[in-house]
């Protein structure tokens, strides 16, 4: 007789809603704020690989370009998950989509630019405070509230809503 399954097919769908929104709205916006200041789109992507290949990767063209992409949605898909499974024991999580999600998108920020990137391979360049408030916003309001509405509106059955 087979076992209960590690993931329901709702929470699935939430990491699966969830990682692909916050990876979309988070890759556009960082592209778009990066635009402004004279930066290709290619260079984004390939800042991403430079996490596994270093500086190689900017001489890598369009294929760093796309394994940078994966990766990218490989994390958020991985942060929808983590926010999902907590869910089930933390019922707020589902509750307070608004506040919870912000405030995992400002702990994923946390994790991401003091834990991830030092311990890669990727290079980071001084502190600028329009990029360090970008870096917050982004996590917040692409990566973080989109998580939690999708947890909320796969898992609470029902739309999200402000909360």
């Amino acid at each position: 007789m087979p076992g209960r399954a590690i993931v329901s097919k709702t929470e699935l769908v939430a990491i699966a809603v969830g990682g692909v929104c916050a990876g979309a709205f988070d890759i556009i916006q960082v592209m778009l704020f990066y635009a402004l200041r004279g930066v290709e789109p290619i260079r984004i992507l390939q800042s991403v690989a430079s996490g596994l290949l270093g500086k190689a990767s900017f001489g890598g063209g369009v294929a760093t370009a796309v394994l940078g992409l994966g990766l990218h949605f490989a994390m958020t898909l991985l942060m929808a998950t983590v926010y999902v499974l907590a869910a089930r024991r933390l019922e707020i999580l589902i509750r307070r989509p608004w506040l919870m999600g912000s405030l995992y998108g400002l702990g994923l920020y946390g994790v991401m630019t003091y834990g991830v990137v030092p311990l890669s391979m990727a290079t980071s360049g001084r502190f600028s405070w329009p990029v360090f408030l970008d870096g917050i916003l982004a996590h917040v309001l692409a990566v973080g509230v989109p998580i939690a509405l999708a947890a909320r509106w796969s898992l609470g059955g029902e739309k999200p809503k402000a909360g």
